[in-house]
C-alpha cells in the first residue's frame, strides 16, 4: 500500500517464467522456446536480437497471444496474455504495413477504432492525434500506394498507437527499408516513445538498431530459442545518431556480438 492507501502501481509489464513453446508438425516437434526468463517493465524499450528462427518474433507473439506457451508463465500487466489482449493493452506492428489499398491512411488507422465502436468524433480526434505523433499529419487523405515504404511504416505505427495502449509491439518493422530511411524512423521511434512514455518490444536482426534504441537488449540463441544475455544500456534516453561512434555504444554492440556467438557456441 502506499500513502493514499491504494496498492501502488505494478512496474513489471510483461513477466516471464521458465516459459517453453514447442509446436507439433508432420516432421516431429519443434522447440521454439526454452526456458525464457525475462522481467520487462513500465517504460522500457527492449529489443530482441538473435539468428533468424530463433524465437524473437515467437515470444512477441506468446505476448501478444498470438501463440500459446507449452510450458511456465507469462503476464502481461499481471494478467494472462488472452486477458491482456481482451483489455487492449498493446498495439502490434507487423514487419510489413499491412495496409488496406482501397482505404485512405487515416481510415486504415480507424479500423481498429471502428471494430472497438468508438464513436465517429473520438475516431476522428485521435486518428489527428497519432497522424501528427508520427509525423504524417496532412496525409490522412492519402492511399498507401501513395507514399514511400517509411510512411507506410510510420501510418501502420499510427494504427497501432490509435487505441492508445500501453505496450507496443514491433516485429522488426524497419528490416525492408534502406539504410538511410531506417535511420531516420529509428530516430523518430525514439523521439515518439519518450514523447509518450509507452512499453516497447522490437524485435531486430540488427545490431546497430537494438544497441541505439533500447534500454535492454535481449540477445537469443539459436532453436530452442533461450536468452543468452540481458544487457542494460548504459546510454543516455537522448541519443542523436551519432553516438553510435562513441566508445560505450560500440563496448555493448561488442557484448551483443558475443552473446550472439556465446549462443552458437552453445548449439
Amino acid at each position: 500500500m502506499n500513502g493514499t492507501g491504494q496498492q501502488p502501481e505494478l512496474s513489471s509489464v510483461v513477466s516471464a517464467k521458465g516459459l517453453d513453446l514447442t509446436f507439433q508438425t508432420n516432421d516431429g516437434p519443434v522447440h521454439a522456446l526454452k526456458d525464457v526468463n525475462l522481467e520487462i517493465n513500465k517504460g522500457d524499450f527492449v529489443s530482441f536480437i538473435g539468428p533468424s528462427g530463433c524465437g524473437k518474433t515467437t515470444f512477441l507473439r506468446c505476448i501478444a497471444a498470438l501463440e500459446t506457451p507449452t510450458g511456465g508463465s507469462l503476464t502481461v500487466n499481471g494478467m494472462t496474455p488472452d486477458e491482456a489482449r481482451r483489455k487492449r493493452a498493446y498495439g502490434y506492428v507487423f514487419q510489413a504495413a499491412g495496409l488496406y489499398p482501397w482505404r485512405t491512411i487515416a481510415k486504415n488507422i480507424k479500423l481498429p477504432l471502428e471494430i472497438m465502436g468508438f464513436s465517429r468524433q473520438e475516431q476522428e480526434e485521435r486518428v489527428r492525434k497519432v497522424l501528427e505523433l508520427v509525423d504524417l499529419a496532412g496525409f490522412g487523405g492519402k492511399f498507401p500506394w501513395q507514399l514511400s515504404g517509411g510512411m507506410q511504416q510510420r501510418a501502420s505505427i499510427a494504427r497501432a498507437l490509435a487505441f492508445d495502449a500501453d505496450i507496443l509491439l514491433m516485429d522488426e518493422p524497419f528490416g525492408a527499408l534502406d539504410e538511410i530511411v531506417r535511420d531516420h524512423l529509428n530516430e523518430q521511434l525514439l523521439a515518439l516513445w519518450a514523447r509518450t512514455g509507452k512499453t516497447i518490444g522490437f524485435v531486430t536482426h540488427s545490431i546497430p538498431e537494438a544497441v541505439y534504441l533500447s534500454t535492454k537488449i535481449v540477445v537469443m540463441s539459436p532453436r530452442p530459442g533461450r536468452i543468452t544475455d540481458v544487457i542494460e544500456s548504459p546510454l543516455p534516453k537522448d541519443r542523436p545518431l551519432d553516438i553510435r561512434d562513441s566508445a560505450e555504444f560500440i563496448e555493448v554492440a561488442h557484448r551483443v556480438r558475443e552473446g550472439l556467438r556465446a549462443g552458437h557456441a552453445d548449439d
